[in-house]
């Protein structure tokens, strides 16, 4: 029996050294030293996987809004909250869509352009699917057709689902929070835009 344990032990540092290259020693590894030489190599090329996907995560931090501007934003939206709609109107106390949008970016230094189709040409295209707070969400109205008619700014995503929250100045209530899944606007989603 210990004739077989040594032979099985002999067979595998024999086999580590072929593996890893010579060993220091001159002697046979143990079979500790053995199994902490395979948990080494283990780890090295586990972190390696790890930094292989690297690819997929590098330049998305520069996609993503500053906490401070996102408090900033959604701080200046909830304060015309229940602000009327009026066509045309840019604020402070009445707006129409674009105008509620344009002035709360412009209340934090940032041009996003003048009306929704303007905000919808002028700033980045996003996947539905990496929507962020204090992105731009754009929808069809009853006048524009297929067309952008209507912009909001998003509050709050849940990826899973792909449920968004979004504040916008609505004709019939004025500045609101509306949910994606409300019949009026899961029908005339149009698209993403972020502002940089």
């Amino acid at each position: 029996m210990n004739k077989l344990i040594f032979c099985t032990i002999f067979s595998f540092s024999l086999s580590v050294t072929a593996v890893f290259g010579q060993t220091t020693k001159s002697q046979p590894l143990t079979l500790e030293e053995a199994m902490s030489e395979v948990e080494d190599v283990y780890e090295v090329g586990a972190d390696e996987e790890i930094d292989n996907f690297d690819f997929l995560y590098n330049g998305k931090e520069s996609f993503k809004y500053d906490g401070t501007m996102i408090d900033n934003l959604m701080n200046e939206a909830y304060k015309h909250l229940g602000a009327r709609y009026r066509l045309g109107s840019k604020g402070p106390n009445t707006f129409d869509c674009s105008g509620f949008t344009s002035y709360v970016y412009r209340q934090n230094n940032m041009n996003i352009g003048n009306s929704s189709r303007d905000q919808y040409a002028r700033n980045i295209p996003v996947k539905r699917s990496e929507m962020q707070p204090g992105d731009l969400v754009f929808f069809t109205s009853p006048r524009s057709g297929r067309g952008v008619g209507h912009v909001g700014i998003v509050i709050d995503y849940d990826p899973v689902t792909q449920v968004f929250t979004f504040i916008h100045a609505s004709t019939k209530d004025g500045v609101k929070v509306s949910k994606s899944t409300d019949g009026y606007y899961s029908r005339r989603f149009v698209g993403v835009r972020r502002v940089q």
